[in-house]
């Protein structure tokens, strides 16, 4: 019988088989191996159990990194501190990490604060030139739930100036 596979087959099963290859041994070293307390090894890609011993830790994966990017980093570092702290000493890039989470954080408020500020300063605004037209008699209609005008009588207007003042009050400071 005659072979019918050509080289193009062959080298296209063996690349193949060599990317299968690849990927299995990636994936396997970002796994965690450690002997539990009956003395089983016990394989995972989570860590072990609190309270295994470090010397029961046979083998920690090797892509065990921070993110470099992402709304989640203060927590991760956050996280990877409070689970070893004795690496905030002697990790000085966790420590930049965390400082730079913590940074980014602190502009962030301030930044937040900054926009609250300038939308109470707007309100103050609107709220006095509303105040001025109502204390000089300047003639206020409003639409009703009809769809009709209606112009502000004296109690209206009271109520609409006491709602105002108070207004002016909260955002004014």
């Amino acid at each position: 019988m005659k072979n019918t596979r050509t080289p193009s087959l062959v080298a296209t099963t063996l690349l193949l088989a060599g990317c299968v290859l690849t990927c299995s041994t990636a994936s396997a070293g970002s796994q965690w191996k450690w002997r539990d307390a009956t003395g089983a090894i016990q394989y995972s890609d989570r860590a072990p159990p609190p309270g295994t011993p470090e010397q029961n830790i046979l083998a920690k994966p090797s892509a065990a990194k921070l993110p470099t990017k992402g709304p989640d980093l203060a927590a991760s570092a956050a996280a990877l501190v409070t689970a070893a702290p004795s690496s905030k000493a002697s990790d000085p890039e966790l420590e930049l990490r965390r400082q730079k989470a913590e940074d980014d954080k602190l502009a962030q408020k301030k930044a937040d604060e900054e926009k609250a500020a300038k939308q109470r300063a707007d309100n103050c605004q609107r709220a006095r030139g509303y105040q001025r037209s109502l204390k000089e008699g300047m003639r206020i209609a409003r639409t009703n739930a009809k769809g009709e005008r209606e112009i502000l009588d004296d109690k209206a207007r009271a109520d609409e100036s006491a709602r105002t003042q108070e207004v002016v009050q909260s955002n004014c400071k």
